[in-house]
């Protein structure tokens, strides 16, 4: 069976500029560590993989500018936490925000992603393979394991899971060599699938995963993220928007975050703090004029969703991108 890092990763790293690092002290033994070239960033890149069934990774590093990363994913099913970043994913547009969890389909369409400079992207995460989830699973529990692409579709980006958190947490601190760690990440890998499987159970959330979309419903709902991309500094009502999208009101929101993931309300937030992270970096605006510019009319409550969404304060992000 191929090594999922000899097959894959391997060639991706030498890709986007990260090399084989000598010094592995600061992660578990058993995975390996890549360094980033100094040409274009600095930090680490680390992974462990378990023949073709899974492999876990853990990234600490950033890139000097603004980068555009577009990759052909391997077909996976994966689980990421965001301890700090700084982007945008695209087509469809999700920013990404701190202190989240990710979930991800790999292996359907091109994977692009906007990376914005100096900030760190320091996450941990989790991918299973097919073999993992199409073969082990269904040979071991024949008739249970349905679809997982289900149940990991079902998280989308939330920061309402804690056990996640807490078991993210354990792997990306566990230090253990050998069998020990081998037997470790294994568990933790049954574990997170575990805590998937049953987070989708959420009478809630199978719902959600349930209902589908029509292309017109599609299409209506892209016309109204056309227009609130261009509106997204201004206060529109839900009034509004019910008659831009020709929707009542229940199914508008309902379709909205079914095609992003997210409410209409945070979709717009997203939009204002890409923005702000922007002026922010480029331009030498106040915090109050930047809060201002992208529709808030107290810096106050700029400042306090801007940690938030990206774990530093408006003046500790300009500080880093600037410097």
């Amino acid at each position: 069976m191929n090594d999922i890092v000899d097959s894959y990763y391997k060639e991706e790293f030498a890709e986007k500029g990260f090399l084989p690092a000598q010094d592995n002290s600061s992660y578990c033994e058993i995975g390996s560590t890549w360094k980033l070239s100094s040409e274009i960033g600095e930090g680490t890149f680390w992974i462990y993989g378990q023949k073709n069934l899974f492999d876990i990774k853990i990234h600490d590093f950033f890139f000097y500018k603004d980068t555009m990363v577009e990759f052909d994913m391997p077909k996976c099913l994966g689980i990421m936490q965001y301890d700090s970043i700084s982007g945008e994913e695209l087509s469809p547009y999700r920013r990404l925000e701190a202190g989240s969890i990710k979930s991800f389909i790999g292996g359907y369409q091109p994977y692009k992603i906007l990376l914005h400079k100096k900030i760190p992207i320091r996450s941990i995460g989790i991918e299973i393979m097919p073999a993992y989830y199409s073969d082990y699973l269904k040979k071991q529990y024949p008739g249970e394991c349905t679809n997982p692409q289900e149940a990991f579709a079902a998280v989308g980006q939330t920061k309402k899971f804690p056990e996640m958190v807490r078991l993210l947490s354990q792997v990306k601190n566990y230090r253990g060599q050998g069998l020990s760690a081998k037997l470790f990440f294994e568990g933790k890998v049954a574990e997170a699938v575990s805590l998937i499987v049953e987070w989708s159970k959420s009478p809630t959330i199978k719902q959600e995963v349930h209902r589908r979309l029509s292309s017109q419903d599609i299409y209506q709902i892209e016309m109204l993220t056309s227009f609130l991309n261009d509106h997204y500094t201004q206060d529109t009502c839900l009034k509004q928007l019910v008659k831009i999208a020709c929707m009542g009101t229940t199914k508008l929101q309902t379709a909205f975050k079914k095609y992003h993931g997210c409410t209409i309300t945070a979709y717009i937030q997203q939009r204002r703090m890409s923005q702000a992270e922007y002026l922010l970096a480029n331009t030498d605006l106040t915090i109050g004029q930047v809060a201002e510019s992208v529709g808030y009319s107290k810096a106050s409550r700029f400042s306090e969703l801007f940690r938030k969404s990206t774990g530093l304060l408006p003046g500790e992000f300009r500080k880093m991108t600037q410097s």
